[in-house]
């Protein structure tokens, strides 16, 4: 992505922007797993935990869209580093990234930065 292109992020804070995606991307993987038992409650019949809220159909919402945002916006290139990234239980570094994919550094940060660009746009934060 060359500077022009990065040049819209001038009027946003890129780094609240940042931010809001990696947190977002994060509470992804546990709202995938809350609606996953939920849905195994459902069909069982029973409901296990007690509900403080009932934010079902937000969160349902919200796993839809970042899937859709996941699948459609982003390339091959720009998912793989998301996906080992943030969508993955254990904590990876980023230079683990980039030498596991043969990527030079300043590369790798290039394509992470548009991504997470592209996630903030398709869902609408920027």
């Amino acid at each position: 992505m060359s500077k022009e292109q990065l040049s819209f992020l001038d009027d946003v804070d890129e780094k609240a922007v940042r931010k809001i995606v990696i947190k977002e991307l994060k509470n992804y993987r546990a709202l995938k797993v809350q609606l996953e038992n939920k849905k195994e409650c459902s069909s069982a019949g029973i409901n296990i935990f007690p509900s403080l809220r009932d934010s079902f159909s937000v969160n349902e919402l919200k796993v839809k869209q970042m899937e859709r945002a996941l699948q459609n916006s982003l390339d091959d290139e720009e998912r793989l580093i998301i996906e080992k990234k943030y969508l993955t239980a254990a904590r990876v570094k980023d230079i683990n990234i980039y030498m596991e994919l043969g990527m030079k550094k300043d590369t790798y940060y290039e394509i992470k930065q548009r991504a997470i660009c592209r996630i903030a746009t398709a869902l609408g934060i920027i």
